[in-house]
C-alpha cells in the first residue's frame, strides 16, 4: 500500500508522491511565542512529530522547518502589560519572545517532540519580507495605503482555493480586523506603519513591521525554495493564515507553494471547544504538574491527527493506565527473555507485524489504529509468558513494539523497572499531605507524585522530607539517581 494522505487543498486522500524522489520538504506553523504553550499546540506538535517521524522511517530524507512568531501584535501587547522598567518596548519584546521560546522548547522536550531540521525565527527573516512584499507591489497584488501594505483579494481568481469557498461566501461573517483604509474587508496586511514606541524595521514605505501572514511565506519560500512538499498547522489556519499564505506566494511565484496542505483537528475540553472564555484552558505545564508527559502524548495520539480530541481527567488517566500497561510487558518480558538462551528474533513474526503496522501508518498517518496494534502485540506478549513460549518468538514481538513506540510513535515506554521525572516537574507539598500520600496504593502515578514532591523539597531545601521521600521509596526497592535535567528511579532486580 502507498503512503496516502488527506490533502485539505484537494479535500481527499491522495496517494503522497513528493515532488523529489527520496526527499520530503514539510513546512509547519510554529508558536507565536506570548505565553506558555497550551494543549492545543501540544496537540498539533505531536501530530507533525510523528509525520516527520514516519516519513524518515519510510526511508525519505526530510527536511523539516518549524517557525518561531517573535513579532506579532500579542507579543507587543503581553511586552506592554511588563512593569515599565528602564527597557524599551523593543527590548521587552525580544525578552519576552526569548522566554517564551525557551519554554516551549522545554515543552517539546518533554512531550519528545524532535526537534526540527530548521527552526527560523520571524525577525531574522524581516529584510526578505521586505523582499517579497516589494515584489508583490511590482506584480500589483498589494496596494499602499498611509504606510500600511496590504494585498488586495479582489485580484486573486484564486483566493479561496484552499477553503472551498469563494470571496463572496468568504465575506459572510468572515473574522476580518475593521480597516476603512482597506479596499476590501478580505485585504490583510503585508507590512503595518510604525505606532509610537513599537519596535519598527526600515522598509521603502517607511518605518513598520511585518503582517502576520507573510511570515510564513517568506521563510518557507525562503527555505524550502519555490514549491515544497507538505505545509501543516491546525485547522484553525486553514482560513484566514493559509489561504493568505497561497495567495502571497502564488503572486510572487506563480505556483501554489506546497503540494499537501495538512491539519490537524481541534482540543475539547470535556466536550467543549477548549477557550479562555470558558475558563477550561490549559498550558501543557498545566497538565504535566498533574500527568506524566508520555501519558499525554500517549492520549493525544489515541485520536486520529485529524479528529477532534476530547480533554478530560478520566481520558487522562486511562492514558496513564495503558502506558503502564505496556510499561510492565516490556519490563516483564525482558526479564524473561533474560532467562532464556536463544533471543534472535523470529524474522518471519517480525515482518508479519511490521507490514500491519504500516499499512495502518500509510492511512494517512493513523496513530489510533497503530496503537491498537501496539496494545494487540502486548496481549499476545502476555500470552507468550504465560504459556512459557519460545524466547525467538517473543523477542520479535518486542523488537516490533519498541521500534514503533521509539521510533514512529515518540513514546518512551521504559520498563516498569525505571521512573523519568524532569526537574521542572515539581509540586509543592506540606509534610500532612506528604503524609497522605504515603498512604496511598504504591502505584506508579503514587511514585510520579512523590518524586515532583521531593524535586520541590529538594528546590526549597527542605532537606528532611526530601529525605524522608527517599527512604520511602528505598523501602520500596528503588533507587533515586539526579541528573542535571531528570530524577530517575529505578527499581532493584
Amino acid at each position: 500500500m502507498s503512503l496516502m494522505v488527506y490533502n485539505t487543498l484537494g479535500r481527499e486522500k491522495q496517494e503522497f508522491q513528493p515532488l523529489e524522489e527520496g526527499r520530503v520538504k514539510m513546512y509547519v506553523c510554529g508558536p507565536t511565542v506570548y505565553d506558555y504553550c497550551h494543549l492545543g499546540h501540544g496537540r498539533a506538535y505531536v501530530a507533525f512529530d510523528v509525520i516527520y517521524r514516519y516519513l524518515k522511517y519510510k526511508g525519505f530524507k526530510v527536511r523539516y522547518a518549524r517557525n518561531i512568531t517573535d513579532i506579532d501584535d500579542k507579543i507587543i501587547a503581553r511586552a506592554g502589560e511588563m512593569p515599565p522598567g528602564n527597557k524599551s518596548l523593543g527590548e521587552k519584546v525580544t525578552e519576552l519572545a526569548e522566554s517564551f521560546t525557551r519554554e516551549f522548547h522545554k515543552d517539546m522536550d518533554l512531550l519528545r517532540v524532535q526537534k526540527p531540521t530548521d527552526e527560523p525565527g520571524a525577525i531574522e527573516y524581516i529584510p526578505r519580507m521586505i523582499v517579497f512584499i516589494g515584489k508583490l507591489i511590482a506584480n500589483k497584488k498589494a496596494y499602499k495605503v498611509e504606510g500600511d501594505i496590504y494585498y488586495d483579494v479582489a485580484q486573486d481568481k484564486k483566493y479561496g482555493i484552499l477553503s472551498g469557498r469563494t470571496t463572496d461566501e468568504l465575506l459572510v461573517g468572515a473574522r476580518v480586523e475593521p480597516d476603512r483604509k482597506k479596499k476590501s474587508p478580505l485585504d490583510f496586511a503585508l507590512w503595518k506603519a510604525s505606532k509610537p514606541g513599537e519596535p519598527s524595521w526600515d522598509s521603502p514605505w517607511g518605518p513598520g513591521r511585518p503582517g502576520w501572514h507573510i511570515e510564513c511565506s517568506a521563510m518557507a519560500l525562503d527555505i524550502m525554495g519555490g514549491q515544497f512538499d507538505i505545509h501543516g498547522g491546525g485547522q484553525d489556519l486553514i482560513f484566514p493564515h493559509h489561504e493568505n499564505e497561497i495567495a502571497q506566494s502564488y503572486g510572487i511565484t506563480g505556483k501554489i507553494p506546497a503540494r499537501y496542505w495538512i491539519h490537524n483537528g481541534f482540543v475539547n475540553i470535556n466536550r467543549e471547544k477548549m477557550s479562555k472564555s470558558l475558563g477550561n484552558f490549559f498550558t501543557l505545564r498545566d497538565i504535566f504538574g498533574r500527568y506524566d508527559p508520555m501519558t499525554v502524548r500517549l492520549f493525544l495520539l489515541s485520536q486520529h491527527y485529524r479528529s477532534p480530541v476530547d480533554f478530560s481527567d478520566q481520558l487522562l488517566e486511562d492514558a496513564g493506565n495503558a502506558l503502564e500497561r505496556i510499561q510492565d510487558c516490556i519490563f516483564r518480558t525482558e526479564m524473561y527473555l533474560r532467562n532464556k538462551n536463544n533471543t534472535v528474533s523470529d524474522k518471519i513474526i517480525y515482518f508479519s507485524i511490521k507490514r500491519q503496522f504500516e499499512q495502518v501508518m500509510d492511512d494517512d498517518f493513523n496513530t489510533a489504529r497503530a496503537l491498537g496494534i501496539v496494545f494487540d502485540i502486548v496481549r499476545d506478549l502476555n500470552k507468550d509468558l504465560i504459556a512459557g513460549s519460545e524466547g525467538k518468538k517473543i523477542r520479535a514481538r518486542l523488537d516490533a513494539l519498541n521500534g514503533f513506540l521509539t521510533d514512529v510513535l515518540g513514546i518512551t515506554a521504559k520498563s516498569s523497572n525505571e521512573i523519568i521525572v524532569h526537574k521542572s516537574q515539581e509540586e509543592a507539598l506540606s509534610e500532612a499531605g506528604l503524609d497522605k500520600l504515603l498512604g496511598t496504593p504504591a502505584c506508579r502515578e503514587q511514585k510520579i507524585a512523590l518524586i515532583r514532591a521531593r524535586n520541590y523539597y529538594r528546590k526549597s531545601k527542605q532537606w528532611a522530607l526530601a529525605d524522608k521521600v527517599r527512604r520511602y521509596l528505598a523501602d520500596k526497592g528503588y533507587l533515586l539517581r539526579d541528573t542535571s535535567s531528570e530524577t530517575i528511579a529505578t527499581l532493584k532486580i
